[in-house]
């Protein structure tokens, strides 16, 4: 176990089976819980919009790690072929392991953990979720829809953020919340398409976030 400084951003290599996966890790010095970040098609560790997410986090003491869910070989083939990007087995098994390796990392700290799941991220984020002690999980843009017959089993908390404008995934998330069992919430954030590239609409998003992972992290 790494002893990590507080207010930086770590670079960390995960194990993964055979391959290592590279993230960032960032702990504030009062954090109470961990966020892992699952990213959606074509997407990483230096997303912008999950840092800005994370940033917000970060000033609610909550720790949080974005981690890259191919290695760069399996990213260049997914650029040419989308082959892994809807795999979403292969993607919560990735969740998974970073999700072990940081019970590991921070044995002795307690934290509570959290996903926060983009895209394709959202649907992974959600299989993973029935598998793990996840306390609580956020979607943006999110296609739960894909966790499949997984949705069902899902005990942790579920917020479901949408773009108004994003008319198809809207009725994505509302088919998949009425298969799920858990805490869920639906929030639709007005005026916003699938990236939430319209002003204030990310900040939206990562308010909602904060709010829910500090509601569900904070006491368990």
């Amino acid at each position: 176990m790494e002893n990590f400084s507080t207010e930086i951003d770590h670079p960390v290599i995960i194990p993964s089976g055979k391959v290592h996966l590279d993230g960032l890790l960032h702990i504030p010095k009062k954090a109470f819980g961990l966020v892992l970040f699952v990213h959606g098609s074509g997407s990483s560790r230096f997303s912008v919009r999950n840092q800005h997410v994370a940033r917000i986090l970060n000033q609610a003491n909550l720790a949080t790690l974005l981690f890259d869910l191919f290695t760069p070989e399996e990213d260049a083939i997914d650029s040419r072929t989308a082959a892994l990007r809807f795999d979403i087995d292969f993607l919560s098994s990735r969740l998974i392991d970073a999700t072990n390796w940081c019970m590991h990392q921070f044995a002795t700290h307690n934290f509570s953990l959290g996903y926060f799941g983009a895209s394709t991220g959202g649907g992974a984020a959600l299989v993973a979720a029935k598998a793990t002690s996840v306390k609580a999980v956020v979607s943006r843009g999110g296609r739960p829809d894909l966790a499949g017959e997984s949705l069902p089993f899902v005990k942790a908390p579920t917020l479901l953020i949408v773009g108004g404008n994003d008319v198809p995934v809207i009725k994505m998330n509302e088919e998949a919340m009425a298969k799920m069992n858990c805490m869920r919430k639906l929030k639709i954030v007005p005026g916003a398409t699938h990236l939430f590239e319209e002003p204030g609409t990310l900040d939206q998003v990562a308010k909602l976030s904060r709010d829910w992972f500090v509601k569900y992290l904070q006491n368990n």
